[in-house]
């Protein structure tokens, strides 16, 4: 394996450092979603919650034993001699009647949405969290919708989460949702250093979906306006795949002998893209 130059060592520990902050992203973006989770099960809990009216019926004091009071000689016991003559007969019980329901519920009943006897303020297990055995009240299912929106936004609002958020998205290959966040983090901040690189990504969002006239529009717009950043190289060979995608020999030609013109330290890859892409456009 050939050693790596100074150029594309620094190109290469840039890239890694870029993959340690969308996995960080990732991670605050799990932890928001798991928050999000955890107060959607409170408020249910809350919801199933008895009223504070409902209370247990107290046991039949009768069914308690009662202390033996002292005997006199001339007395009998019900209890030894039931069938004697005057001894009160029990006449019914005060307990609940067959078939009513019980006030709190069967013994083997657990409340929608409690994880396996998770207790309150503990950490959620996202496995343990299964499907409920019934029909979801809509207002539940209103709530785990809202909270699965809010789950697609950024841990924090600065442009560093949203563009790190709009990147994992090209890293789950969900070019769709790349595309339309990457349009948002260009409308919401015009100004900010990431814009070169957030104009590359969606037109690797458009290019994998064979958008290819959208996409060299973007990668255009790279190769003349931020030459400077390290995707520059990447995008004009992009540019030369659209426009040889579209039937553009002569222009796709020409933006690929740019590349190693503009950019002779590119790294490897884009070199062997550019030779490749050449070979197959017959340049």
């Amino acid at each position: 394996m050939a050693q790596m130059s100074g150029p594309d060592l620094v190109l290469r520990l840039e890239r890694l450092e870029t993959q340690i902050r969308q996995l960080t992203g990732t991670i605050e973006q799990l932890q928001f979603r798991n928050q999000q989770l955890e107060g959607q099960i409170r408020r249910m809990q809350e919801e199933a919650a008895p009223r504070p009216g409902a209370q247990v019926r107290p046991q039949n004091p009768s069914s308690a034993p009662a202390a033996s009071p002292a005997r006199r000689g001339d007395a009998f016991d019900p209890v030894q001699n039931p069938n004697a003559p005057g001894v009160p007969h029990t006449l019914g019980s005060l307990g609940a009647p067959a078939g009513a329901p019980s006030v709190n519920g069967d013994a083997g009943e657990q409340p929608f949405g409690v994880p396996g006897g998770r207790g309150g303020g503990a950490p959620l297990d996202l496995a343990t969290v299964g499907p409920p055995s019934g029909p979801v009240p809509q207002s539940a299912r209103s709530a785990v919708a809202g909270g699965a929106a809010l789950a697609t936004l950024a841990p924090s609002q600065t442009p560093r989460d949203e563009y790190d958020l709009a990147h994992g998205y090209v890293l789950r290959k969900d070019y769709a949702l790349a595309e339309e966040a990457f349009r948002s983090f260009l409308s919401k901040y015009p100004d900010d250093r990431l814009v070169g690189d957030a104009t590359y990504w969606l037109g690797e969002s458009m290019f994998q979906r064979q958008r290819f006239r959208d996409a060299a529009e973007a990668f255009l717009n790279v190769s003349t306006k931020y030459e400077s950043i390290a995707k520059a190289p990447d995008a004009l060979l992009r540019l030369g795949q659209s426009l040889a995608a579209l039937g553009e020999k002569e222009a796709a030609c020409a933006s690929l002998g740019e590349v190693l013109r503009k950019f002779p330290r590119a790294s490897a890859g884009v070199k062997q893209g550019v030779e490749r892409e050449q070979k197959r456009a017959r340049c």
